[in-house]
């Protein structure tokens, strides 16, 4: 079948025009708020464990490395014959994986009556199609995961049916426990090193330079600041006839130096695992002058970051490695740590949680969370809101009593005057923190003036929200306005006197802002003298 691609695009451009002027139909007008949203740019933000890992993966590749994916599951056997004497003591920390059994279930007379029950007009050839799907989920033929969606389509009926049936019908399913296998989560890289090189050798010709980074799993017993019970590791492989300790030396030097590390230290690792030949295990101390500062903790900068040694010609021999392999291994929560100046590595790596550290929201992100309560709705009863900001910057100052009008015009089909009035004698129109504006400082909410004492709050332009007082109280006396029109008022008075709260001058912190601010007993202080009085008078044309 042949086309015409210039008609296929004329067709496709059309058919988007026609959806579009549908769309279109749908679409209301916007809040005040949405309509013009502060202009936000900016980039997206990496998680630093994740950004430690790509900067790691860089640095094995300029160094000529191959990344490998390494298995995540293994084999206790394959722990034994890794590290020998000590596998059980390494099996300790690990986590065994366990299934669900697959019940041998039998169809009874009771049950069959309890079939029709549920599903009348069961015959007996809808039963033998029942036995038949429950024998092949027993032998695996069927995936648990499709075993309703199969008795679904055999007996013809709705999913929601034949999950009454098994739910009711078959209380074996409800009364499976798991049971356990031989397999566990790898609790060290390494237990994926010596079956990936294994498995390599029988394709491939050595020398090999590999490197992973990827989940390993222990099962300690508790998780603390500097410990999780899933980690990344960073680790890698030089299999080679020549391959001694230097080349370990000269690894972690290459990778470390790419992350800021200047010296390094290189000690005899007491630990001494099996899978490490003798006197080959060294620990690697490096220094950082991010971390010198007298931090007894890093020891005036040096810090443990890596470990490395030869594999034992033991271990090797049990996968018919017939060369000598170096291994480097670091943690990458530990490298991230130092890399992202984080402290607790809980909070570093699972922020999303609050029990894992202090909740720290920046100023430009909690100046968004300040949000008017009241908005004009119509075209006119923003001009009403301009002009009652324009009024109070010209006449502000003005000493009172006074009066001024500063709007007329046609609101919702009346015929609206505005006015700015003070009355009161010895006082000036408006109150001197009218023009305050609400910022955010140091995780506190403030409605502060614009003068010298604030200068520092008012240099982080993001965390000016650009609310003051009188354009929020201007935004709720021109939506009173507008409400006072359609309810047939003929006259109307919005006032605002001494601010001390966000409500009392058409401000709200948001649900999130708010649980910032009491969860870090941090401020809202928006106190000031604003006493600005509002009058509309509302005639019929």
């Amino acid at each position: 079948m042949r086309f015409d691609p210039k008609t296929v695009r004329e067709e496709k451009n059309d058919h988007f025009e026609k959806a579009w002027n549908e769309t279109k139909k749908y679409i209301k007008k916007a809040p005040l708020e949405e309509e013009y949203p502060r202009l936000q740019l900016g980039f997206g933000k990496p998680h630093p464990v994740y950004d430690t890992i790509q900067r790691l993966r860089e640095a094995y590749m300029r160094m000529g490395f191959i990344e490998m994916m390494n298995p995540l599951i293994v084999d206790e056997k394959d722990v034994h014959k890794q590290f020998g004497e000590e596998a059980l003591a390494v099996l300790d920390r690990c986590f065994y994986l366990a299934g669900l059994p697959r019940p041998n279930v039998g169809i009874s007379d009771e049950r069959i009556r309890m079939i029709r029950d549920i599903l009348p007009g069961t015959d007996d050839d809808g039963i033998e199609k029942i036995r038949k799907v429950l024998h092949m989920y027993k032998k695996g033929t069927i995936e648990g995961d499709d075993l309703v969606f199969e008795l679904s389509e055999q007996l013809g009926v709705e999913d929601a049916l034949v999950v009454d049936v098994i739910d009711k019908v078959f209380p074996e399913f409800k009364e499976l426990k798991p049971e356990g296998t031989t397999k566990t989560l790898r609790s060290h890289m390494t237990s994926g090193w010596f079956i990936s090189l294994s498995e390599l050798l029988e394709r491939n010709e050595p020398p090999f330079s590999l490197f992973s980074i990827d989940r390993c799993f222990r099962r300690e017993q508790q998780e603390d600041a500097s410990r999780l019970m899933t980690y990344y590791s960073a680790s890698c492989v030089i299999m080679d006839e020549n391959v001694t300790i230097d080349h370990g030396k000269a690894v972690a030097e290459g990778i470390l130096s790419q992350f800021g590390f200047q010296k390094f230290m290189f000690k005899p690792d007491t630990k001494r695992s099996k899978y490490y030949a003798p006197d080959t295990q060294i620990e690697v101390y490096a220094y950082h002058p991010k971390l010198d500062g007298g931090n007894t903790k890093y020891k005036d900068g040096w810090i443990e970051v890596a470990t490395f040694g030869i594999y034992s010609p033991c271990a090797l021999s049990e996968y018919n490695i017939p060369m000598p392999v170096m291994n480097l291994g670091l943690g990458v929560e530990r490298l991230a740590m130092i890399v992202h100046d984080a402290k607790d590595m809980r909070s570093m790596s699972y922020p999303q949680f609050s029990q894992y550290g202090d909740w720290e929201m920046s100023d430009s992100n909690l100046a968004r969370q300040v949000k008017l309560v009241k908005m004009p709705a119509t075209d006119a009863g923003r001009e009403i809101a301009d002009a009652i900001v324009d009024g109070c910057k010209k006449y502000g100052k003005t000493p009172s009593p006074c009066e001024f009008e500063i709007w007329s015009g046609q609101l919702n089909g009346k015929k609206v005057t505005v006015r700015l009035v003070e009355p009161e004698p010895d006082t000036n129109l408006c109150g001197p923190a009218a023009f305050n504006e609400i910022v955010a400082y140091n995780g506190d909410i403030l409605g502060i003036p614009n003068d010298k004492k604030w200068q520092k709050a008012l240099e982080n332009h993001s965390a000016r929200t650009e609310i003051t007082f009188i354009g929020a109280f201007a935004a709720e006396a021109a939506a009173e306005a507008e409400e006072a029109v359609l309810s047939g008022q003929s006259e109307h008075e919005t006032r605002a006197r001494m601010i001390k709260m966000l409500s009392e001058v058409n401000l709200k912190l948001t649900d999130l802002g708010q649980r910032y601010i009491t969860g870090t007993k941090k401020k809202i202080d928006v106190r000031g003298p604003m006493f600005t009085t509002v009058q509309f008078k509302i005639e019929d044309e």
